[in-house]
């Protein structure tokens, strides 16, 4: 096993850093200014042939660019067109255009163009980072869906969770380093293997938990038995399974095993604590949508996965939707009834979680990453209808805290939204980017496996996306 690297002063703890501020004063004058260069555009700019230092050929600044949305596409609803698409009904050349089914508005300071299908995601466009042109391998759920955790389309490797726990260890000895929030319909495909610690220690990977009713089952202590008690018996345990474990040193499996056993012993005592909602304000609670049946669940985790951030728990990993087709993101039949369903499940919820950090000065010390597997086609899967098949080839995620440029996007895909053209980003450059924020490098985390020092990011290495780094 290869040591483990060095990581920056107080680095930032996984979920969801600081976004740099920038204070602009204008004055009318500026305003004005603006104003007379928009007219003097072609009068004066087209018959300046090079820039100022006389060499480069001149490039007017305020020269017409493309939004960072579609806006012909409505125009190309139900149009078929050829287009290059491979999902999970394979290679296709032409396809009927499925047009943006939400209008689009601009947000914050820097003009964001959002769907109105995320209105208050909307409001905190000035702290996140949007990232258009990500890609992958696999348009498949489940190898999709390990690559975007592990890397690997293969099962059997560490998820960026245990990696970072691996990496960085944990604040807390009373709670999990790592954990995991499933949706109330199940969890994604491929299961467990998302958020397994693979060839490493088996100490690495998730536990999984809940946001209200029994967060952890079978952490009760039995009627009777006294915390004395317990502790007697425990130490007892351990010593016999001490001696199990001294002729099989190499089984982490076991060794995990026997370490939960004094962790479960200490979340008996923080645990509900941490999911004690009972002291956060009806205005807290609002926030994040707990008081509304439709954003109720989602709100939980989030607020929870706050209050987890707060008691040092390093990495926290939750998902929206769980099982198959629209009890997920799947949008394969409507995608309106599909992403009205998702989107406004977690719109409220989010926007909270992103607010009430940066209240409380969490967003400094926070990375949050937002996103799915992969994107979907602009055409139609089938003959009728608005659903839309997988898309691997050029999809958006976004970051926000934990040193992130807030108010930028980076990378575009073509005019159809089909596949990432410009800065193109792949699935490691973003697992680079998160460890590099957490004070790790990426490509010198590496953990000695199958006669190669493994690493998250491959052993080819890949480097963070500069662009989003404050």
């Amino acid at each position: 096993m290869s040591d483990r690297p060095t990581s920056r002063p107080s680095p930032a703890r996984q979920f969801c850093g600081r976004t740099r501020r920038e204070f602009l004063w204008e004055s009318g004058g500026g305003f004005t200014a603006l104003a007379l260069t928009g007219l003097l555009g072609d009068a004066f700019f087209a018959r300046q042939t090079v820039a100022a230092d006389g060499l480069r050929p001149f490039a007017n600044p305020l020269a017409p660019r493309r939004p960072h949305y579609k806006p012909t596409m409505y125009a190309l609803d139900n149009k078929t067109i050829a287009v290059k698409t491979f999902g999970r009904g394979g290679h296709k050349s032409q396809g009927r255009i499925v047009g943006p089914k939400y209008p689009f508005k601009q947000y914050g300071q820097c003009g964001k163009w959002v769907s109105d299908v995320f209105p208050r995601v909307g409001t905190c466009v000035d702290d996140i980072a949007f990232l258009h042109s990500m890609y992958a391998e696999s348009p498949i759920h489940g190898s999709a869906m390990l690559m975007m955790n592990s890397g690997r389309i293969l099962s059997g490797h560490p998820c960026l969770g245990s990696w970072v726990t691996y990496g960085l260890g944990s604040l807390n000895e009373n709670l999990p380093g790592f954990v995991v929030m499933l949706d109330k319909t199940g969890g994604p495909i491929s299961g467990p293997k998302n958020w397994s610690s693979g060839y490493m220690p088996a100490a690495y990977q998730a536990t999984v938990i809940r946001a209200d009713g029994v967060p952890i089952h079978d952490l009760t202590p039995a009627a009777g038995v006294t915390p004395a008690a317990q502790r007697r018996l425990l130490d007892r345990l351990r010593e016999k399974n001490q001696d199990h474990l001294a002729a099989r040193a190499d089984n982490s499996e076991l060794a995990a095993r026997i370490a939960s056993y004094e962790l479960a012993f200490k979340m008996q005592r923080h645990a509900p604590e941490a999911v004690d909602f009972s002291r956060e304000t009806p205005q807290t609670l609002s926030l994040y949508g707990i008081d509304e049946p439709r954003t109720a669940d989602f709100g939980r985790k989030c607020l929870l996965a706050r209050r987890l951030v707060e008691r040092g728990v390093r990495f926290i990993q939750i998902y929206s939707g769980g099982a198959h087709n629209d009890d997920n993101w799947d949008a394969h039949t409507d995608i309106v009834k599909n992403h009205s369903k998702h989107a406004g499940a977690t719109d409220k919820p989010i926007a909270g979680l992103l607010k009430d950090l940066k209240q409380r000065g969490l967003l400094d010390s926070t990375l949050i990453v937002w996103g799915g597997e992969f994107g979907r086609q602009p055409t139609a899967e089938y003959a009728q209808g608005t659903g839309r098949d997988h898309n691997s080839y050029g999809f958006t995620m976004w970051l926000a805290g934990g040193g992130i440029k807030g108010g930028v996007s980076v990378g575009t895909t073509d005019e159809l939204g089909s596949a990432a053209v410009q800065d193109r980003f792949h699935v490691k450059q973003l697992h680079a980017t998160v460890l590099h924020q957490l004070g790790l490098n990426p490509n010198k985390l590496a953990y000695f496996y199958g006669g190669l020092d493994q690493k998250l990011v491959g052993v080819e290495g890949a480097e963070p996306i500069r662009q989003v780094i404050a």
